[in-house]
């Protein structure tokens, strides 16, 4: 499926005005349809005037209910997918202040039980040392005091054990020259040393390891709810299940191409001897 950014934000509008035709269409009342559902009224109302994005489930009950042809349900559903995909434009970000995006992604990964990186070609805040982020965050246009104490203050909650991470990186992502050779052998050590906490993984894919599909973005899983990816002018938030599967798919097949425990602390060892030297 194709679709514009600008079609995104008029997503949820389209889906409630489709759903509302086909109720009045079957000529049902929306208490009726709640009861069909198994839902509240409510909530259909909330549904019906885009007071909330429903979920697949609900759609689902929604269709069933209103006994919807298989034309009907691929063209609600490619609605749906639409209204569960949303982008977030970096000029947007930086106009409502980097610092409340990184408010924003605390709270996410505090909701979260299992939150899986895969890092293409820098390493995430979360892993990285007080200069590795200033140097990150070094070109933005606007001030980042605020987001480089954001990325630092998220960091506590990798020593919460009731969490668990899986960070995947690239070769790339953990030699590109951010910071100077002994700036990035210090991050290097940062991360071999999260190595040892028994709740956190982190893998590494040296350059050459052959693999099934190409990656081209940084993306990040949340449980298999979420998914987020990265590109170069903003981000996109996925809640279809079906794209938030296609993710964890892929992430699990580079997660079998990448080194782990002491072959990737072995790897990060010799790359910090060679910024050393």
């Amino acid at each position: 499926m194709t679709f514009e950014p600008e079609q995104l934000d008029q997503s949820t509008q389209d889906l409630a005005a489709k759903l509302k035709e086909l109720r009045k269409s079957a000529g049902l009342s929306g208490d009726r349809l709640a009861a069909r559902c198994n839902i509240s009224q409510s909530k259909v109302s909330r549904i019906e005037n885009a007071k909330v994005r429903p979920s697949l489930v609900d759609i689902e009950q929604i269709l069933k209910a209103l006994d919807a042809s298989p034309e009907v349900v691929a063209e609600v559903a490619g609605l749906a997918r639409i209204a569960n995909t949303e982008w977030r434009n970096l000029r947007e970000l930086h106009r409502k202040g980097l610092g409340t995006r990184q408010a924003e992604l605390k709270a996410l990964e505090s909701s979260c039980t299992h939150m899986r990186y895969f890092l293409l070609s820098m390493v995430t805040g979360l892993l990285a040392t007080p200069e590795y982020v200033q140097a990150s965050l070094a070109n933005s246009p606007v001030d980042t005091s605020k987001a480089v104490a954001g990325k630092l203050e998220r960091q506590a909650i990798l020593y919460d054990q009731s969490k668990r991470f899986t960070f995947l990186l690239t070769e790339q992502a953990v030699r590109w020259p951010v910071v100077s050779t002994l700036a990035l052998a210090e991050q290097m050590d940062r991360l071999a040393s999260l190595t040892h906490l028994p709740h956190i993984r982190i893998g590494v894919i040296p350059v050459g390891t052959p693999t099934r599909t190409t990656p081209l973005n940084t993306f990040t899983v949340y449980d298999s709810s979420l998914a987020t990816v990265e590109t170069m002018t903003g981000s996109l938030v996925l809640r279809d299940g079906r794209d938030v599967k296609s993710y964890l798919d892929d992430f699990t097949h580079y997660e079998e191409c990448a080194l782990f425990g002491d072959r990737v602390r072995a790897k990060l060892a010799d790359w910090a001897a060679i910024c050393r030297s």
